[in-house]
């Protein structure tokens, strides 16, 4: 299964990427995120081969379904065919495919896509975390830890994070790739203290949870939980096993 998810995820890259020198903004959404045609025809994409491999429901950023149906489902398929939609139109390559397997509210499959770059990061419950096909583990030791946060929507909250957390080192990413490069340890924690959708992070967070890392709510450091009423994600920490923070 996860060959053919990884695959889905580079065919919707690559449709991606025929516009990516274009970056048709075709609407603001009611949130005021921008819509473009790429993230319409990568959804159309995955939402259609999904479909065709597997007899799963799916739940999309581009095409929702009432908790009324969904709060049925056992499992079922959770995507986003663009993350980093700002990033896209900025041009600074940091956006990515998310396809998520969920079942009993947790993801249980992730493949994450970078298109610009051609790399894939994906996880399958209890058999680890790989980019492309090499496996990946946060082995850090540093006790001069790194934080990452996000190139469009950083907080004060956040910055106070990192203040109260002596974390004076802070990279910058797109998308998903803060969470992927949290699994492969280039960096060791990332507080998001705004506004994340539940496609946002169900992939990256069983490629976190298969690579020594862990993604909890903030401040009740509870584990996630997938396909909710409101499909809005609590503020969160991503971080390395066995760090200390407040």
């Amino acid at each position: 299964m996860i060959s053919q998810v990884v695959n889905i995820a580079r065919e919707a890259g690559k449709i991606v990427m025929s516009h990516y020198s274009k970056k048709d903004i075709i609407e603001y959404k009611s949130d005021e995120s921008p819509l473009t045609k790429a993230d319409i025809e990568s959804n159309k994409f995955i939402m259609d081969s999904l479909k065709t491999k597997f007899t799963y429901p799916i739940l999309s950023e581009e095409s929702p379904v009432s908790f009324d149906i969904r709060k049925n489902w056992s499992k079922f398929w959770l995507v986003d065919p663009l993350d980093g939609t700002k990033d896209f139109i900025a041009g600074n390559g940091e956006f990515t495919i998310n396809i998520a397997l969920i079942s009993g509210k947790r993801p249980i499959l992730g493949v994450v896509h970078i298109p610009v770059i051609g790399v894939d990061y994906w996880a399958e419950e209890g058999k680890g975390a790989f980019k492309n096909n090499n496996k990946i583990f946060n082995i850090s030791k540093r006790n001069n830890l790194i934080g990452t946060d996000s190139n469009f929507h950083s907080t004060i909250e956040t910055k106070s994070f990192f203040s109260n957390n002596n974390i004076s080192i802070i990279n910058k990413y797109g998308s998903s790739l803060k969470l992927c490069y949290l699994a492969e340890g280039l960096i060791d924690i990332y507080p998001r203290l705004n506004g994340t959708k539940e496609w946002d992070t169900a992939a990256s967070d069983i490629i976190l949870n298969e690579s020594g890392c862990s993604i909890v709510d903030y401040p009740n450091r509870k584990r996630l939980l997938y396909n909710k009423k409101n499909i809005k994600n609590p503020y969160f920490i991503a971080f390395r096993n066995g760090i200390d923070w407040n």
